[in-house]
C-alpha cells in the first residue's frame, strides 16, 4: 500500500462503531490508501499531532457517556491545558452513531467534533449523525456521508495512475491465513487462556477466571412470562475484589447444537487444528484465541454465529459466493438500494448469521476458512451488575439475569446468547465453570457514613442496589431508601423477604410499585411523586445521593420528569430552575444512572 496514511479511530460499545470503522478501512484499501483502524484507547493519543488525516467513529453509550474503549482518550482530549493549535496539521471527520430516542442523542460525536475544531483541526465534512431509530438504521446517514468523504479524500490523495480502484465485487485479501495441522497437538484447548490462582494480577478479558457456578435458581413465579435467574459463583482464590456498583463481565459460548450446525453447513471438521497468521505485519492475532486452535474452539468460543449480521457481512459473502443466483441476491442485500429489503429479511426479524448461511447453502459451503474471522465478529462479553456484597457473601459473586427470549415472524424464538447459555448451565448435574472478570461500573456510592441514598431500581434494575444495601448495612449505614417496581407481588418481587427483614431492623425504607395489581398501572415514578416531600427533604436538606438503574427505554426520562415536578411542587422552583437543579445534582455525581437497552 502507498504511503498516504488514513487513520480511523473508533469508540465502540456494542460493535457497530467498530464495524463501520472496519468498513472504512476496506473502502480505503479499495482506493489504494494505506489505512490503520484502531480503538481510541489503544492508540497513543500524543501522536495525534502528527496525523494528517483522521476519521473518528464514535458511539454514545448510556446517558451520553463515551464507550469504554475511548474513556482514556476522552479524558486526555478535554484537558484544559492543551494548546488551541495542537491539531492544526490535521484534517478530520467525525461520524457519530446514536439513538434519537435518548435525550443525549449522539452527544459524544457532537462534543468531540467541537473539541477537535477548538484544538485547531480542520473538518473535511460536517458531522455525520447515524440514528438507530431510522427505519434503515445508521446506514441511512452513513452511506451518503461516506460518498462525500471519499470524494474529499481522493482530492487530497488521488489513486496512483498505474493503479485503479478495486471494484466492490472483488474480495480483498483475508486478514489472516489458517494453517491446518496434520496431527492434533497436545495443547489445543480452551483452558489455555484462563487465569489460575498463580496468574499475575486480577482476572481480565484476556485471562478470565473460570468461576465455579454454585447455584442457578429461577426467582420469578411459574406464571410469570419471564425467566429470571439468581446465579451465584464461587470466586475463592481468584484475586477478584469488588464494591457496590461494580459489574462482572461474562464470556458466553455458542450452544453445541449451533456449533454442529455451523460446521455442517460450512463443511468444517470441528476436530481440525490450525495456527493463525496475519497477512500484514502490523496486524496482531486475536489474543483470545489459543495457538494452535481447534475449529471447535473457534466456533464455540469465539465466532458470534448467532448475532444478527451487519451489512458488511453480506458485502463479503457476496464477494466469496460462487453460486450465481445466491451471489445476485447477496449483492442486492449489500447495495445501497437493497437496504430496505435487507432490513425486512434480516434486522426486523432478527435473523442470525447461522440462519443466513443456511439460507445460502452453496455460498456457505464454499467459504474459504481464511475468511471466517473477516466474515463473523467475535463474541463480546456481556456485563451484569453485581447483586451481592463481599461483606455479606465472602468469596461469592451473585448476578440477577433476565433470560432474553422473544418471538419474531421467524418460527424459532429469538434467544439472548449469554442469558440463554447461563440459564442452560446446571451445577446440580456436575461442575460448571464460567469465564468472568470484574470492572468498575457506572455507580459510585458516597464515602460519608451519614449521607442517605435513594435508589430507584424497577425489575432487574434492583440488582446493583442489593449489593449497595448489603454493603452499607454491613458498615452500619441506615439511610437507605429503595423504590422497587415490578408487575406482581407474588411473581417478580425479587428478594422480598430480605427487604422486609431489613425494614424490620430499621436499616431500609422500602417503597413498592406493583404495576399490574390494580386497574391503573402504577410505576416507580408515581411513587416518587407521591413521596415528594420525603424525596425533597432528603435531597435538599440532607444531601442525599440519588441512583437509578434498569431499562433504558422510557423509565429514566419518566423518573427525571417525576423528580423535576417534585422540585417544583416541594421546592417551589420554576420549570427551568427545577431542570437546572437536576443538572447540578448530575454534575456533583449526586444523581447517577446505570441503564441498559
Amino acid at each position: 500500500m502507498p504511503s498516504p496514511q488514513l487513520l480511523v479511530l473508533f469508540g465502540s460499545q456494542t460493535g457497530t462503531a467498530q464495524d463501520v470503522s472496519e468498513r472504512l478501512g476496506r473502502e480505503a484499501r479499495r482506493r489504494r490508501l494505506g489505512c490503520r483502524v484502531q480503538a481510541l484507547d489503544s492508540y497513543p493519543v500524543v501522536n495525534l499531532i502528527n496525523e494528517p488525516l483522521v476519521i473518528f467513529v464514535c458511539a454514545t453509550a448510556g446517558q451520553g457517556d463515551p464507550p469504554d474503549n475511548m474513556k482514556n482518550f476522552w479524558k486526555f482530549i478535554f484537558r484544559k491545558n492543551l494548546p488551541s493549535t495542537s491539531l492544526c496539521r490535521m484534517d478530520f471527520a467525525v461520524l457519530g452513531l446514536g439513538d434519537s430516542s435518548y435525550a443525549k442523542y449522539n452527544f459524544v460525536a457532537k462534543k468531540l467534533h467541537r473539541r477537535l475544531l477548538q484544538l485547531g483541526g480542520s473538518a473535511l465534512l460536517p458531522l455525520c449523525l447515524g440514528d438507530d431509530q431510522h427505519e434503515l438504521g445508521p446506514d441511512a446517514a452513513v452511506d451518503p456521508w461516506l460518498r462525500d468523504l471519499w470524494e474529499k479524500v481522493l482530492e487530497l490523495y488521488p489513486v496512483p495512475q498505474d493503479l485503479s480502484v478495486i471494484p466492490p465485487g472483488v474480495p480483498l485479501p483475508s486478514k489472516f491465513t489458517l494453517h491446518f495441522l496434520q496431527e492434533a497437538p497436545t495443547m489445543c484447548s480452551e483452558e489455555q487462556g484462563a487465569a489460575s490462582p498463580d496468574s499475575q494480577g486480577p482476572p481480565s478479558e484476556l485471562q478470565p477466571f473460570l468461576a465455579p457456578m454454585v447455584t442457578n435458581q429461577r426467582v420469578t413465579g411459574p406464571l410469570h412470562f419471564q425467566d429470571v435467574r439468581l446465579i451465584e459463583f464461587d470466586i475463592t482464590g481468584s484475586g477478584i475484589s469488588f464494591a457496590a456498583g461494580d459489574v462482572v463481565l461474562i464470556q458466553p459460548s455458542n450452544s453445541a447444537a449451533h456449533v454442529q450446525q455451523f460446521c455442517q453447513v460450512l463443511g468444517l471438521n470441528p476436530d481440525q487444528c490450525f495456527t493463525l497468521q496475519p497477512r500484514e505485519p502490523d496486524v496482531p492475532c486475536p489474543l483470545r484465541l489459543p495457538q494452535p486452535c481447534s475449529m471447535q474452539h473457534l466456533v464455540s468460543q469465539y465466532l458470534d454465529i448467532t448475532s444478527v449480521p451487519r451489512r458488511s457481512f453480506f458485502e463479503l459473502l457476496a464477494c466469496l459466493s460462487v453460486h450465481e443466483v445466491e451471489r445476485e441476491k447477496l449483492l442486492e442485500f449489500s447495495s445501497a438500494r437493497g437496504q430496505e429489503e435487507l432490513h425486512e429479511y434480516c434486522s426486523r426479524p432478527r435473523r442470525t448469521i447461522l440462519e443466513v448461511l443456511c439460507d445460502f447453502p452453496h455460498t456457505a459451503g464454499a467459504i474459504p476458512p481464511d475468511y471466517l474471522l473477516d466474515l463473523i465478529p467475535p463474541i463480546r462479553p456481556r456485563a451484569f451488575s453485581i447483586a451481592s456484597s463481599l461483606l455479606a457473601y465472602p468469596s461469592r459473586l451473585q448476578i440477577l439475569v433476565a433470560v432474553v427470549q422473544y418471538q419474531t415472524r421467524l418460527k424459532e424464538p429469538r434467544r439472548g446468547l449469554c442469558s440463554s447459555w447461563l440459564a442452560s448451565l446446571d451445577p446440580g448435574r456436575g461442575p460448571v465453570r464460567v469465564p468472568l472478570w470484574v470492572q468498575p461500573g457506572g455507580l459510585a456510592f458516597p464515602e460519608t457514613p451519614d449521607t442517605p441514598v435513594i435508589m430507584v431500581g424497577p425489575g432487574t434494575g434492583v440488582a446493583p442496589f442489593r449489593a449497595a444495601i448489603q454493603e452499607r448495612v454491613a458498615q452500619g449505614r441506615t439511610g437507605n431508601i429503595l423504590f422497587f417496581g415490578c408487575r406482581w407481588r407474588d411473581q417478580d418481587f425479587y428478594w422480598e423477604a430480605e427487604w422486609q427483614d431489613l425494614e424490620r431492623k430499621g436499616c431500609l425504607t422500602l417503597v413498592t410499585a406493583f404495576s399490574r395489581e390494580q386497574e391503573r398501572k402504577v410505576y416507580v415514578q408515581h411513587r416518587l411523586r407521591e413521596l415528594g416531600p420525603l424525596v425533597w427533604e432528603l435531597l435538599d436538606r440532607q444531601g442525599a445521593f440519588f441512583y437509578l438503574a434498569g431499562n433504558a427505554k422510557s423509565m429514566p426520562a419518566d423518573v427525571s420528569e417525576a423528580l423535576t415536578s417534585v422540585f417544583q411542587e416541594e421546592g417551589g422552583l420554576s420549570g427551568p430552575d427545577a431542570g437546572a437543579y437536576l443538572a447540578r445534582l448530575q454534575r456533583m455525581l449526586r444523581f447517577q444512572t446505570e441503564t441498559w437497552a
